[in-house]
């Protein structure tokens, strides 16, 4: 059984935490040279197989949401698994598109933050 921390063979490197919900201050998407972060009906996702670990997008997130995993605290561990779950999810889920910019808003969330 792979671990929580592991989307197929790749670590999820950074995770947005519950401090995003509701509030989606989006710096972090104009930080990411990759185009790794989606957006949710009421968060944002980086999806683990499209992030370069540049770590840009953790310091201008003003409500202190993103973490390196390594980081993450206690109470915000299940992000983990919900920024990886959120792209295998939903109706149509999204995989891995290649940009957030080309996919525009999701419009579903991970069932644990919609709820």
């Amino acid at each position: 059984m792979l671990c929580d921390r592991v989307k197929g063979n790749k670590l999820v490197p950074y995770v947005i935490t519950q401090a995003c919900i509701d509030v989606m201050d989006k710096s972090c998407m104009e930080e990411c040279p990759a185009d790794c972060i989606y957006e949710g009906d009421r968060m944002l996702y980086i999806q683990p197989d499209e992030c370069v670990e540049c770590g840009r997008c953790e310091p201008v997130c003003p409500q202190i949401s993103i973490f390196h995993h390594e980081d993450l605290p206690e109470q915000s561990k299940q992000f983990e698994r919900i920024n990886a779950e959120f792209f295998t999810l939903g109706t149509e889920p999204l995989g891995s598109p290649g940009g957030a910019r080309k996919v525009g808003k999701a419009g579903h969330d991970h069932p644990e933050v919609g709820a």
